[in-house]
């Protein structure tokens, strides 16, 4: 169940993340109301999901499903620019991750 709401967790971080873009930095009403839940509801289920998991596995899960999802948010809401040393990366990232699940 902990991995589980960690996923989740990551989840709403990608979606804090893109609200902070469409919010204009908090210039917009309702992006912004979204954006601030949704780091609300992202740091919760981290804090509940790290009662079970180490503090630095799950840390680092976080964050890694928020950039790498945003990142790949980015390339299709935003035409970030998608190249060889990005895509190596986000696999970097995503293997980082698996390590660290498979240790835990």
């Amino acid at each position: 169940m902990s991995w589980f709401l960690l996923s989740l967790a990551g989840l709403f971080e990608i979606g804090w993340a893109l609200g902070l873009k469409y919010s204009m930095g908090f210039t917009k009403l309702w992006p912004s109301v979204f954006t601030l839940i949704a780091m609300l509801i992202s740091i919760s289920l981290l804090g509940l999901a790290m009662r079970q998991l180490p503090v630095g596995t799950a840390y680092a899960v976080w964050t890694g499903i928020g950039a790498v999802g945003t990142v790949i948010a980015g390339i299709i809401l935003f035409n970030d620019p998608v190249n060889l040393p990005r895509v190596l990366s986000i696999m970097l990232i995503l293997a980082g991750l698996i390590g660290l699940k498979l240790s835990s």
